[in-house]
């Protein structure tokens, strides 16, 4: 291992939060970006068969445990309380369809959006404010962010599953009625029970 990847290496030891290649050529004393990222994949390939690994997770660096051992090390801790089905839908179509606005999030829904579901996965760090759509109103707009990727193990946004594969693995069933809006699935179903929802209160 060279100079460079051992400080590398250090670096990211003691980094408290992962490293982008550019901080970690910033903080190396403006060392070559192209020589940093081989640098990393240098240190990533000599710990490819140890007990901890460098990966990468929304182009942010940082050990983690190996996934065959992560049993050893599990304790029991609080339970995290469960995303809503409001917010898993929130949270699925902000993943496939970023950056979207509250108002594009309620088009697919089919339903209004509360703020608080929005504040939840903000909160959590799974979403953040990515701007506003320069559109009348410049709405604001939203996005997942590293930790997304980092909480389920994404490299990056292309890692996310199909729908074939989420049906196929039954995780489909908590977001159902978000993901057939996204490929059309029910549109004829859903103008039908809002037809007869119109018809009922009337």
């Amino acid at each position: 291992m060279d100079e460079l990847a051992r400080a590398v290496e250090a670096a990211l030891f003691a980094a408290e939060e992962p490293m982008t290649a550019e901080a970690l050529a910033g903080f190396l004393g403006d060392a070559a970006v192209g020589d940093v990222r081989e640098a990393l994949r240098s240190v990533a390939a000599d710990y490819e068969k140890r007990g901890i690994l460098l990966v990468e997770r929304g182009k942010r660096w940082h050990f983690e445990t190996a996934p065959d051992l992560a049993h050893l090390l599990r304790r029991e801790k609080e339970q995290v309380r469960r995303l809503s089905r409001a917010a898993t839908e929130v949270l699925a179509i902000i993943a496939y369809h970023e950056p979207v606005s509250r108002a594009e999030i309620e088009s697919i829904r089919g339903v209004q959006t509360s703020g608080g579901t929005l504040d939840v996965l903000m909160e959590a760090g799974w979403v953040k404010i990515a701007g506003r759509r320069e559109v009348p109103g410049r709405p604001t707009i939203y996005a997942t962010t590293p930790d997304f990727l980092e909480h389920f193990g994404l490299s990056s946004r292309r890692d996310l599953p199909g729908i074939a594969e989420l049906r196929a693995t039954g995780l489909l069933d908590p977001v159902e009625d978000a993901y057939d809006e996204l490929v059309g699935g029910d549109e004829g179903e859903a103008e039908g029970e809002a037809e007869s929802d119109s018809g009922g209160h009337a």
